[in-house]
């Protein structure tokens, strides 16, 4: 049986480099695999790739062996729900008290820390009784987590037009001020989604802030206009998770994709299932879920991303959280390439996040994950151990051991056995 262990490390300064040779604080990533196949030794320095080299050939300072690994830059959540997540056990209703959001968004970041994103962009709701709480909840977490992950917050006011939207608005313009990174919304639940879209993307244009907004997608004439307005704002336009796309006639469909890549705007596909904020809608049961249309949208152009959406909360009592689960089911259902799959989890979710590139390359940011496996399709099947970096030093490690009792087949095929004990008997 699978045992899996987390270890989270304890943070770090990161080191100087203040002369030409590798200093003693330096890591060496030693015998690892790359995706183009080739072992090498990485070295890391200073929170960035400082060399790659053939294996054996850098000097180390700290060397960690990972012989049978195969290592890839790290993927990043891009669309999360940390203050409802971990409750779906709870009797009762949620309690929304700042102390037990608090906790959960650091629970929840760091399960999926040691799945492997080192970066996450939780949508957090504000207004209500509520007020912005929840929002100063999780960016206290934020601030914990510090030196391990990287945790930004988007918040989400329910209602921005008409009389009662003015305290959204307000609420909007202080959550910016407190510290949120991104302005979001749900456009579907305002009486005026159009105007509730107009609205964030005004704020956003003059606070200078990302957007990601929160929508089915289902509306082909509403898409079509949050198209047009938000062509050319800088630093960008997410929206997802856009499963009505898939409910739609496919020349329809097609025709807003053009739209949304001629636009810039970035899509989040959900491919474990929808989240909180369309659970909000009254929409689960209602009608069936859909992931977006993700080989339309590339096909078109689009910025395509993939993310978790809920964990362990009312909407999917079973998330996981994990990226490589989300990668797993772009190939196995939308039939992407795993290398594209992958993409999804990792390159594009950090582009729409505003995140650096990473590369296995000097000069990049030591932002890795290693999975015990040899190539990409193999990790993304079985992706049971897992060391991750982020800023140059080991912040989690997964380690899974699969044994197999003594018998005739274990033996013919080499497979690990369980040890005996002095009794005689077997041990796990």
């Amino acid at each position: 049986m699978p045992e899996s262990q987390q270890q989270p490390q304890q943070p770090q300064q990161p080191p100087r480099n203040g002369g030409a040779g590798p200093e003693p604080t330096a890591l060496v990533l030693g015998g690892v695999r790359l995706a183009d196949g080739r072992t090498v030794d990485v070295r890391l320095s200073g929170g960035r790739i400082e060399a790659v080299g053939t294996a054996g050939s850098l000097v180390p300072g700290t060397r960690l062996d990972l012989g049978g690994y195969l290592l890839l830059p790290a993927p990043a959540e891009p669309h999360a729900h940390c203050d409802t997540a971990l409750t779906a056990d709870m009797a009762g209703p949620v309690p929304y008290v700042p102390g037990d959001i608090q906790r959960r968004t650091v629970e929840a970041a760091l399960l999926q820390l040691g799945h492997g994103a080192t970066a996450l962009r939780t949508h957090v709701s504000i207004g209500g009784v509520h007020g912005l709480r929840s929002l100063e909840a999780v960016l206290e977490a934020g601030r914990t987590l510090r030196g391990l992950t990287e945790l930004s917050a988007v918040a989400v006011p329910r209602v921005l037009t008409g009389a009662a939207g003015a305290d959204g608005l307000a609420m909007l313009r202080d959550a910016v001020e407190m510290g949120a990174a991104v302005i979001g919304g749900c456009p579907d639940l305002d009486p005026d989604p159009t105007g509730h879209a107009e609205a964030v993307l005004d704020l956003a244009a003059r606070h200078g802030c990302a957007v990601d907004l929160h929508t089915d997608g289902d509306d082909p004439a509403r898409l079509a206009r949050l198209a047009a307005m938000a062509g050319g704002l800088r630093p960008g336009v997410t929206i997802g998770p856009c499963g009505g796309l898939s409910r739609l006639p496919l020349e329809s469909a097609g025709r807003i994709a053009e739209r949304l890549a001629a636009a810039g705007v970035t899509v989040v596909c959900l491919p474990q299932g929808d989240c909180a904020g369309l659970e909000q809608q009254g929409m689960r049961g209602a009608r069936p879920w859909a992931c977006a249309p993700v080989r339309l949208l590339r096909a078109a152009g689009v910025r395509v991303a993939a993310g978790s959406g809920a964990l362990r909360d009312a909407v999917n009592p079973v998330g996981r959280g994990d990226p490589l689960e989300a990668a797993f089911l772009l190939a196995s259902r939308v039939e992407l390439r795993p290398q594209e799959a992958y993409e999804a989890v990792c390159g594009r979710a950090r582009a729409a996040m505003g995140l650096a590139e990473v590369r296995v390359e000097a000069g990049f940011p030591a932002d890795l994950l290693a999975v015990r496996g040899d190539g990409l399709a193999g990790v993304l099947s079985l992706a049971y151990s897992r060391v991750v970096v982020h800023r140059g030093r080991v912040v989690a490690r997964t380690s899974a051991v699969r044994e197999y009792c003594d018998s005739a087949a274990a033996v013919a095929l080499d497979l690990p056995r369980q040890a005996r004990s002095q009794s005689g008997g077997e041990q796990e």
